[in-house]
This record gives structure tokens, C-alpha cells and sequence, in this order.
């Protein structure tokens, strides 16, 4: 759904990475929306939720992309 540098279905993580850029608690945020997923903030499609995803994992995932700049 994603791509590093190009809009799939969802952003790409650089975007995400931009639009979180100088938020402290922006991994925590990602981790939070690969977890529960998310809708209404990249438009109409929503994120699904990955529950099975560790929220250690899901922290160190959100901290990768949050290094896509």
C-alpha cells in the first residue's frame, strides 16, 4: 500500500515523514495508526488495522519511517 518515494495507495513514507516532520511524539503516532489503522488523513481510504504487529515493532517501523526524508 505504501512506497518509499511514490503515492501507492496510501502516501509514500517520505510524505508521512514530512507531514510528521518536528513532532515529538510522531512515532508514537505512527505506531499507534499501524496498530489501530487510521482514516481521514491522507483522504478517503482508509489505513487497515494491524493488530497482530507488536507495538515494539510497530514503534521501530514508525521510527524507519520517520528517517525517509
Amino acid at each position: 500500500c505504501h512506497a518509499v518515494d511514490k503515492k501507492m495507495v496510501g502516501p509514500s513514507y517520505k510524505d508521512v515523514a514530512a507531514k510528521y516532520a518536528g513532532q515529538k511524539d510522531a512515532v508514537d503516532k505512527l505506531a499507534t495508526k499501524i496498530i489501530k489503522g487510521g482514516s481521514g488523513v491522507w483522504g478517503p481510504v482508509p489505513m487497515p488495522a494491524n493488530a497482530q504487529v507488536a507495538e515494539a515493532d510497530a514503534k521501530k517501523l514508525a521510527a524507519w519511517v520517520m528517517a525517509q526524508k
